[in-house]
C-alpha cells in the first residue's frame, strides 16, 4: 500500500482545521518506509501532519523539489521534530534565487544553507545521476531535456551571481516518482522546467507508464496555445488520476475539473491510496 498525504496546500479542504499556505507538502508511506517531498513555506505542515495523525519523526528520507521558499521554507522547523533522516537536493538548490517585479528583486530561496545542514548533522546530498533510486521502488528524478518548445521559463526568475542577475534555468528541480502495481506515480513541486518535458522524462527513464500525477504544474502563468496543449496532455496522456493543484492556476484547475475524468483538486489532507 502507498498513502500519499498533502500536509499542506493553498487551498482548504473539508478538515477546516488544518492550515493552509501558498506551498505544498506531502508526506509519503510506502512499503513501510516515510518520505517527505517538499515542506511548505513554514511549520504549518507539521501542525497539520499532528492533527491528521502522520508521525514526522518516523521519517526516512526527505526530498525538496527546488531552492524557492513556499518548498522549503518548513525545513528548519522539521529539523526539531525529525532528526534521522537523509536529505535530498537539486544540484543549484543553495543558489540566491530571485524574482523581479516592476524594476525590483525579490529573494525567494531557503532559508538555510550547507553549513545549517552540516551544523545540524544532516546527512545530504545533491542529486548525483539524473536518476537514482533513492529507497526501493521511489526513484528521483533531474535534468529535464526540454523537449517542448512552448514550455519556457518565464524570465522574471533570476538568480544572483555576486552584483549581478542571471536566468533561473530550475536546473536544481528535482521530481519524485514511485513505482507501483497500477504504474508510476509522479510528485511534482512547480514544474519550473516543464512539466511535459518533466512527465516525457518520467515514461522515458523508468519505462513505465504514469497511473498518477500530484502536485504543481506551473500552468498559472501558461495562456493561449501552451495552455491548451498542456491541459491535452493531462487529459489524453493515459493518465489515471490528475491531482494538480498550488501552482497550477484556477483556471486551468477549473478546465481540468471539467474535461479531465481523472481530476481531483488536490487541497490541504487530500489523501491518496494505491494498493
Amino acid at each position: 500500500m502507498t498513502i500519499i498525504t498533502t500536509l499542506v496546500e493553498n487551498s482548504p479542504g473539508e478538515h477546516r482545521g488544518l492550515g493552509t499556505e501558498h506551498g505544498i507538502s506531502f508526506h509519503i508511506r510506502h512499503n513501510g518506509r516515510s518520505i517527505l517531498f517538499d515542506t511548505g513555506q513554514s511549520e504549518a505542515f507539521i501542525r497539520n501532519a499532528a492533527k491528521m495523525r502522520v508521525r514526522l519523526s518516523a521519517t526516512d528520507f526527505v526530498v525538496l523539489s527546488h531552492g524557492h521558499y513556499d518548498h522549503s521554507g518548513g525545513f528548519r522547523p522539521l529539523c526539531d521534530v525529525a532528526e534521522d533522516f537523509e536529505l535530498r537536493v537539486g544540484k543549484g538548490f543553495f543558489d540566491d534565487k530571485y524574482a523581479v517585479r516592476n524594476g525590483a528583486y525579490e529573494y525567494l530561496g531557503n532559508d538555510f544553507d550547507e553549513s545549517f545542514l552540516s551544523g545540524r548533522g544532516i546527512r545530504f546530498a545533491f542529486a548525483a545521476e539524473a536518476t537514482e533510486e533513492i529507497l526501493p521502488g521511489i526513484f528521483v528524478l533531474s535534468d529535464f531535456p526540454r523537449l517542448h518548445a512552448d514550455e519556457v521559463v518565464n524570465p522574471r526568475f533570476l538568480l544572483r551571481r555576486k552584483d549581478s542577475f542571471v536566468p533561473d534555468m530550475f536546473e536544481d528541480e528535482i521530481l519524485l516518482a514511485i513505482d507501483t502495481r497500477k504504474g508510476l506515480l509522479v510528485l511534482l513541486g512547480c514544474s519550473h522546467p516543464g512539466m511535459k518535458n518533466m512527465l516525457d522524462t518520467v515514461k522515458k527513464r523508468l519505462g513505465r507508464p504514469i497511473f498518477a500525477v500530484l502536485g504543481g504544474t506551473h500552468l498559472v502563468e501558461s495562456k493561449g496555445e501552451g495552455l491548451e496543449r498542456s491541459l491535452a496532455y493531462l487529459n489524453d496522456g493515459g493518465i489515471g488520476i490528475v491531482g494538480v493543484s498550488h501552482c497550477t492556476g484556477k483556471d486551468a484547475v477549473e478546465r481540468l475539473r471539467a474535461s479531465c475524468p481523472g481530476f481531483f483538486h488536490n487541497v490541504t489532507g487530500s489523501s491518496l491510496f494505491v494498493e
